[in-house]
């Protein structure tokens, strides 16, 4: 086998242990690899990957300085050294970050300079700017500067950047305004989401299980039936609506959906217990307690539901 050829099939094996979690294994294949092929930008990169994804920030900033070194025109590279430059500042010490923000904001802003439509820099700016305090170079036109750079690369990016910056700053009803904006652009689950959990922060449960039954005609996730019924269950609303999207999500369940029926049998007895429903409720969390006979939580329901 080539060294080329040997080089994509450890890159592909480490890929592969990414997407399974199993990030200590492959941070073991590329020392390795590294250790072997020391000029390797791609092993060296997947290295720095695998510290970042354990948090192990010192080695992944290592990993990302040398490609800085030895590629300095590739703007990614720059991208990676400073996001994990600025996850080191979140873990240490606030006298201790200030040492290290100048470093995180000129490594994003040569990966900026650098590649003119780098999404993922742009919105690092963005975020970066507002969460820092103005005494340490905090700015919020800055932040909409990179928004606008944004919404040149990709409209609904820019529209999302702004909602998030309007709600940061607690403009809640600018920050509305640009996330259905997004909705109208791009119409994406994920603009829904930003919508949804603005509803959520203004503490608005009707807007959110509005926005979420329109999230659901149009990408027709089962994940959302269950979203919508905890919603109704811990608000104590459209009750009915609830228990609608709840049966469906247990008639058209799949692993993929990500929540466990069990879960959405718990918030049918939440519902039917709301509902003065006690046969329902003891039939549904009955069910749960015979999937999880140890959760304690579902145990104190059953309790609830005995008292009606």
């Amino acid at each position: 086998m080539s060294i080329v050829a040997l080089g994509q099939a450890e890159f592909k094996k480490t890929e592969q242990l990414f997407v399974s979690n199993q990030f200590g294994k492959a941070e073991n294949l590329m020392v390795s690899y590294v250790k072997d092929h020391p000029n390797d930008e791609k092993g060296i990169e997947l290295l720095g990957d695998a510290y970042g994804h354990q948090k192990k920030w010192d080695d992944a900033i290592d990993s990302y300085k040398k490609l800085v070194e030895m590629s300095p025109k590739t703007a990614n590279y720059h991208y990676k050294y400073g996001g994990a430059l600025g996850m080191k500042a979140l873990s240490v010490s606030k006298i201790q970050a200030l040492g290290i923000i100048g470093d995180v904001k000129d490594a994003f802003t040569t990966a900026a300079e650098l590649d003119p439509k780098h999404i993922e820099t742009r919105w690092a700016l963005v975020k970066l700017y507002m969460q820092l305090p103005g005494i340490i170079g905090g700015s919020k036109s800055k932040a909409l500067s990179y928004a606008d750079e944004l919404q040149d690369i990709s409209k609904v990016d820019g529209l999302l950047a702004k909602g998030y910056i309007y709600e940061y700053d607690k403009d809640f009803n600018a920050a509305e305004k640009y996330y259905k904006l997004a909705i109208t652009e791009g119409g994406s689950l994920h603009c829904y989401e930003q919508l949804t959990n603005l509803y959520e922060a203004k503490k608005q449960p009707e807007l959110m299980i509005s926005t979420m039954e329109a999230a659901f005609n149009k990408h027709k996730s089962n994940a959302l039936n269950y979203q919508i019924g905890k919603v109704v269950a811990d608000y104590k609303i459209q009750l009915d609506k609830g228990e609608m999207h709840l049966q469906h999500y247990l008639e058209n369940y799949e692993k993929e959906d990500g929540i466990s029926k069990s879960w959405a049998n718990y918030r049918l007895a939440q519902i039917y217990k709301l509902q003065k429903n006690k046969a329902e409720a003891l039939k549904y969390i009955d069910l749960v307690i015979g999937e999880s006979p140890r959760a304690d939580a579902f145990k104190k329901e059953r309790v609830a539901i005995l008292k009606l």
